[in-house]
C-alpha cells in the first residue's frame, strides 16, 4: 500500500472539500504518517473517513483525520503556540501540532496506548524533543507548564473540565467534541478573553467518548 499517495487522497477527498483550508495544517496531513499511530494489522484503515478502535479494553480510538483535522483548525494554530493534548492516544493529533510548528506537551495514562504514541512519535520524522509525552491523569492536563495557547481534547466529553479551562492562557483556545455518549455530539471552542473563559458550539461531530471524563456513577436507592 502507498501511504504517501493515500495521504494526498485523503486531504484532496476527505479534508478540503470539507473546508479545512489551513495551508500549514495540510501540509502536516500530507507530511505526518498517519498509519505509524496504529498497530501494523490496523494500518490499512489510517485513511478512512472514520474512527479506528484501538486495543486495550477502554474503548479507544484513533480519531479520523478529517475530525482531528477540523479540531485544530477551529483552534486557529500557528507555529511556536504552547499545546495541550488531552487523551493523546496513540500520539497522531500532537505529532500534527508539532509538525505545523506549536511546542507540544501531551497526556495519557492508557497503558496500552503510551508505548505505541512513543514509538509513533520517535518514528515519525518529528525532531527529537518535538513533543513531551506524559503519563499522567488526562482531566488535570499539566498545570506545571501551563497556561496553553492551545488545547485539544482528543475525543468527547460530557463538558469541559475547569481544570482543563483554568490552563488556557489569555487568548488560549481550547477545542473538543461535546456529548453524551451516543456519537451525536459537536466540536466546541473554548477562549479565554479578558480573563473570562467560554464555551461555543461550533459544528456537529460525533467521535468516541472518553472513559477518563466519564461521569462518577450517581448513588442507586
Amino acid at each position: 500500500m502507498d501511504f504517501a499517495e493515500s495521504r494526498q487522497r485523503m486531504v484532496d477527498g476527505q479534508i478540503r472539500p470539507n473546508r479545512v483550508a489551513d495551508p500549514l495544517l495540510l501540509d502536516a496531513l500530507r507530511t505526518v504518517p498517519c498509519e505509524l499511530f496504529l498497530p501494523p494489522a490496523l494500518r490499512s484503515r489510517a485513511y478512512v473517513d472514520e474512527d479506528v478502535a484501538l486495543p486495550g479494553p477502554a474503548g479507544r480510538v484513533l480519531v479520523a483525520p478529517l475530525t482531528v483535522a477540523r479540531l485544530l483548525q477551529l483552534a486557529a494554530v500557528r507555529p511556536g503556540d504552547r499545546a495541550l493534548v488531552v487523551c493523546a492516544g496513540t500520539g497522531y493529533g500532537a505529532a500534527l501540532l508539532a509538525r505545523i510548528g506549536a511546542r507540544v506537551i501531551a497526556v495519557e495514562d492508557d497503558p496500552d496506548l503510551l508505548p505505541m504514541a512513543r514509538a509513533a512519535l520517535a518514528a515519525c520524522g518529528l525532531p527529537a524533543g518535538a513533543v513531551r509525552l506524559e503519563a499522567a491523569r488526562p482531566t488535570a492536563g499539566c498545570a506545571a507548564a501551563a497556561p496553553f495557547d492551545v488545547i485539544l481534547i482528543e475525543g468527547e466529553v460530557p463538558e469541559v473540565p475547569p481544570t482543563l479551562a483554568a490552563q488556557a492562557a489569555e487568548g488560549g483556545r481550547l477545542v473538543a467534541v461535546r456529548g453524551s455518549g451516543r456519537r451525536s455530539g459537536h466540536a466546541v471552542l473554548g477562549r479565554r478573553i479578558g480573563g473570562a473563559f467560554t464555551v461555543t458550539p461550533a459544528f456537529d461531530c460525533a467521535t468516541a467518548a472518553l472513559p477518563a471524563f466519564a461521569p462518577a456513577p450517581g448513588f442507586v436507592f
